[in-house]
């Protein structure tokens, strides 16, 4: 009974073997390529980080780059800067590397290493020449990764976030068009040494990226070799101009279709009789104080600059034509109270005119003094005509005729202002092409 029990523990014993022998292939092989240290077997003894791969004849290493734009937002007019997320690529050739066939995986050409191991290859001293702020994004850890192919190729590809710098024109604003380039060079190796290339994929932008003021024109890419005088020497350079567009329509709704009103507004004094005198006055003031106030809000959105902009011409256009409105009114005022002066020295003449003739019957003055009570028409001796009468024998005052002619000639002189300054400003405003 004893030997029945322990052959059987021996029979279990035996399947239990059996199943866990035939079960190991089901494990599923590790995929940390450091399980076994192989990493450094990639790096030989003899490598020199600090020194850069060798090349043939000893022609500059070309080293390829990229960058995807993911976002762009905080385009501070104040500073002149904008922050933009991104995520950048580089790549080149490494001779120098080895790397085990058993650390790809069957099917691949690369293996993609964690961001530590970048810090023992040899890396491009690449930089942002106009960047104010750049780090690579965190979360709980870098967000980095080297991928090396069995061509000795290396990637490095990193997300980060940057403040670049870009010097802002506002002449045309606000249908600018604000032109920023970004710069990638080398910091210590010149173009005898190093030559950048921009990747096949070049720069890209996320297709969900929207800017709620401005328009992203097409990108613009551009190679060269630029002198560095604080570094004496010749530069292997990477330039991506981005082009930020000033949408309009918030500025038609917000600013010049309320100051086209207000100066349309000033005209209706034109139809106001001069005995209206406070209607008349309070309406051009308030005109003129109100294109005063919006004109003063709208400046604080951009900062101080010391030439003149397209916003500034306009608001002068407006303004003038509001005031030239008040001048007009006093000018008319003026004639009127010339015309009742008139009018009543001509009446006092006509009515002595009358009396002489009548004492002409009874006492006839000297020959000698006659011209004293002779009649004149005093409008004729003025400068200006204050009325007159036509050939068909009706009456025209002048002020009167001023303001019928303001009717016409201003609204037809602010249309003009208007053609002019849209068709100047939309192609001086028109998005260029960087040569």
């Amino acid at each position: 009974m004893i030997w029945n029990m322990g052959m059987r523990i021996i029979a279990a014993l035996g399947i239990i073997n059996s199943v866990a022998f035939s079960g190991h292939a089901l494990v599923p092989k590790p995929r940390n390529p450091d399980s076994n240290n192989k990493t450094k077997n990639i790096i030989p003894d003899h490598y020199i980080k600090e020194v850069r791969p060798p090349t043939v004849r000893g022609k500059p290493i070309q080293v390829e780059f990229s960058m995807s734009i993911m976002d762009i937002n905080s385009i501070n007019v104040e500073d002149m800067d904008f922050r933009m997320d991104m995520f950048i690529r580089q790549e080149w050739q490494d001779a120098r590397i080895k790397i085990p066939e058993e650390m790809f995986e069957y099917g691949d050409e690369s293996i993609t290493l964690p961001s530590q191991f970048f810090e023992n290859l040899w890396q491009p001293d690449l930089y942002f020449l106009n960047s104010k702020v750049i780090e690579i994004a965190t979360l709980t850890h870098k967000f980095s990764s080297v991928t090396l192919f069995r061509n000795k190729t290396i990637r490095y590809a990193a997300r980060m976030h940057a403040i670049v710098a870009c010097q802002m024109e506002f002449q045309h604003y606000p249908m600018d068009t604000q032109v920023c380039p970004i710069s990638v060079e080398s910091f210590s190796y010149d173009n005898t040494k190093m030559v950048l290339r921009w990747d096949s994929s070049g720069v890209t932008l996320s297709p969900e990226l929207k800017l709620l003021q401005y328009n992203i024109l097409p990108l613009q890419l551009k190679e060269t070799h630029a002198y560095t005088g604080e570094k004496s020497g010749n530069f292997s350079r990477l330039i991506v101009y981005i082009r930020f567009e000033r949408q309009i329509g918030h500025h038609l709704i917000q600013t010049f279709a309320p100051s086209t009103l207000v100066v349309m507004l000033s005209w209706f004094s034109f139809w106001l009789d001069l005995d209206s005198i406070p209607a008349r006055t309070t309406l051009l003031v308030t005109c003129l104080l109100t294109l005063v106030t919006m004109f003063t809000g709208l400046r604080s959105d951009i900062p101080a600059v010391a030439y003149i902009k397209a916003l500034d011409l306009w608001m002068a256009g407006c303004m003038v034509s509001v005031f030239a409105s008040l001048g007009e009114f006093v000018i008319v005022k003026v004639l009127q109270g010339k015309l009742d002066v008139l009018k009543l020295k001509e009446k006092e003449q006509a009515k002595l005119c009358q009396e002489s003739t009548i004492a002409q019957w009874t006492n006839p003055p000297s020959p000698k003094y006659m011209h004293h009570f002779k009649y004149k028409n005093l409008a004729k001796d003025k400068c200006i005509k204050l009325y007159w009468r036509t050939e068909a024998g009706k009456e025209k005052i002048m002020w009167k005729e001023v303001d019928r002619l303001s009717r016409i000639i201003f609204p037809s002189l602010f249309f003009i202002f208007c053609v002019m300054y849209w068709v100047i400003l939309s192609l001086g405003s028109r998005p260029f092409l960087i040569t």
